[in-house]
């Protein structure tokens, strides 16, 4: 399981941390979803997820106010007690001495943020879900073409990298060259990017390393794309009976997730960016609705009709 620390959401979203003898880089947060201490300042803490971030915005902030000053700290002592990552006052309020004190005694950091707690919780959500997405490494190149990310796969030498190089000399973008990670980040949606290590460079067999964004410059480089279309390259084989038509779509599957996918055969004399440029190109139209297979099946289907009803008649 994944996990981010405390520090770096304090960092992200500029937190002011009201206990910073508190070592926040030791604490971790694996869950990506949040959670409104309303009922548990109540005293109710069964089904309590004691993982997640809390978050008190004017409401729970108005009930504590409100209450006596022994429950105060009776309650906070429980909810601490459950060992939370932290605490999140929204809307730049000042959380009460008594909380401090409490999260203090059980080594749980107290935050602030000034933005509204609405638009904190959408936001905080959203970047946790990306985060703490679940990940697999797959060896490939993943472009930019147009628009649509492209992950170009293939056997080692098969002339993956030739391809992305054409590919950005042509105005497109590189995300990652050998290495790409990819983040489910939702049931539809796949994220890949490049390794720290490797971000940026490609390496072309005969030549070595090439930094692609000091070469051709900064816009020619990406740092994460959705995966929309895979391009398996593949050694020609003549007995292959490949697709001509591509009226059926086939289909990749990372971490669930299922993506549209094309084998291509490699032989010499084919150039393989202006290939992976019209399987883009394509791609975008069946997404806007205009499939050109089925349009040309349909323009043979009623040419055949109207043929067989000239014979009947």
């Amino acid at each position: 399981m994944y996990s981010i620390t405390v520090k770096q959401l304090i960092e992200k979203f500029d937190l002011v941390n009201h206990l910073p003898e508190i070592n926040t880089e030791e604490i971790r947060v694996s869950d990506p979803d949040m959670n409104r201490p309303g009922i548990q300042l109540t005293g109710f803490f069964e089904h309590f997820d004691a993982n997640r971030i809390q978050i008190c915005g004017n409401v729970e902030h108005a009930y504590i106010t409100s209450l006596k000053s022994e429950e105060r700290s009776m309650i906070f002592d429980k909810l601490f007690q459950h060992k939370i990552p932290c605490v999140v006052f929204c809307r730049g309020l000042e959380p009460q001495d008594f909380v401090l004190e409490s999260a203090r005694k059980y080594r749980v950091p107290v935050l602030t943020s000034q933005a509204t707690t609405s638009a904190f919780v959408h936001e905080i959500v959203r970047w946790l879900h990306v985060q703490l997405a679940p990940r697999i490494s797959i060896h490939g190149v993943l472009v930019d073409v147009y628009g649509v990310g492209v992950l170009i796969m293939g056997e080692s030498g098969i002339g993956k990298s030739e391809a992305a190089i054409e590919l950005i000399k042509r105005g497109h973008r590189l995300v990652s060259d050998d290495v790409v990670e990819i983040k489910k980040v939702s049931d539809d949606t796949l994220v890949g990017t490049a390794p720290d290590v490797t971000r940026h460079f490609i390496e072309v067999r005969g030549i070595g390393i090439i930094d692609v964004k000091a070469l051709f410059g900064a816009e020619c480089v990406k740092m994460t794309q959705s995966i929309d279309l895979v391009i398996n390259l593949e050694e020609w084989d003549k007995e292959n009976n490949y697709d001509r038509l591509g009226l059926e779509d086939k289909y990749t599957e990372f971490l669930g997730n299922k993506v549209v996918s094309h084998n291509i055969p490699v032989r010499p004399g084919r150039n393989l960016a202006i290939i992976v440029e019209a399987a883009a190109v394509n791609h975008r139209q069946k997404e806007m609705g205009y499939n050109a297979a089925q349009e040309i099946y349909n323009r043979v289907t009623q040419k055949m009709n109207q043929s067989a009803a000239n014979r009947s008649s």
